[in-house]
């Protein structure tokens, strides 16, 4: 099973459960976590190949989803879905075959559809760093700064570094044989008809206006909002609009 941290809420029997995106962890929603469960019951994963989950040779939506689904079982009731990106595909998946399964989703910045762009970049300036030479997170930073020149990058990709065990928490190796499953979108024909929100930063250009249609198809409910002067990280550019 999934690694999972919870945080529990004294007055409510209400559920939401955190889906971070690619490179993340439940880590990096601890403070949103937190805030949220002052209404709700908060569970925020790490997804499989991620975190302190268990690492697998796949990393399909279907098997993501299927992760989460046994979480939600083991949470048991339904629960509101919270998924960025990466992780806002996983949840969208869920709610097309496990809608029972699913209050409602919320989906940050990401659309069901397939991309252009690679994120290979990434994991190889991550697979070149030399762990043996590095003793502190300074170190780190400095070391992946020709590759990654966005320090809130290379700060965000630092959360997953276990200095004192000098690994990853990431499976670079299969995270990069799959990404053409991480950047695609697996063809369904069925359709949530449940409350969605589509929740979009708007200084990002992952969902677009000629996307609306596919969303619509499959979420004929779905409504949208925009976070002003956010990216696509909108939930670390504006947490306090995000959380509300």
């Amino acid at each position: 099973m999934l690694n999972c941290l919870t945080y529990p809420c004294a007055h409510s029997a209400a559920s939401v459960l955190i889906v971070h995106g690619l490179y993340g962890s439940a880590r990096n929603w601890g403070v949103i976590s937190k805030r949220l469960s002052d209404q709700f019951n908060v569970y925020a994963v790490d997804l499989r190949n991620h975190g302190d989950s268990p690492w697998y040779d796949s990393h399909s939506y279907r098997d993501m989803a299927q992760d989460l689904a046994q979480i939600i079982q083991h949470i048991g009731n339904p629960t509101h879905v919270i998924g960025h990106s990466m992780g806002g595909k996983a949840a969208m998946v869920l709610g097309l075959t496990e809608p029972n399964l699913v209050d409602r989703l919320l989906i940050a910045d990401i659309a069901p559809v397939a991309y252009g762009h690679d994120q290979n970049q990434y994991i190889e300036a991550m697979q070149q760093l030399d762990l043996s030479q590095i003793s502190t997170r300074a170190e780190a930073l400095q070391a992946l700064a020709a590759d990654v020149p966005d320090l809130a990058l290379r700060n965000f990709f630092l959360r997953s570094l276990d200095l004192k065990e000098k690994r990853w928490k990431l499976n670079l190796k299969i995270l990069q044989r799959e990404m053409p499953e991480i950047l695609g979108f697996p063809e369904l024909t069925e359709s949530y008809k449940k409350p969605c929100l589509m929740l979009v930063g708007a200084d990002s250009t992952y969902v677009t206006n000629e996307m609306r249609p596919r969303i619509k198809d499959l979420f004929p409910n779905a409504k949208f909002a925009k976070i002003p002067r956010a990216g696509h990280w909108l939930h670390a550019d504006r947490p306090r609009a995000f959380e509300a």
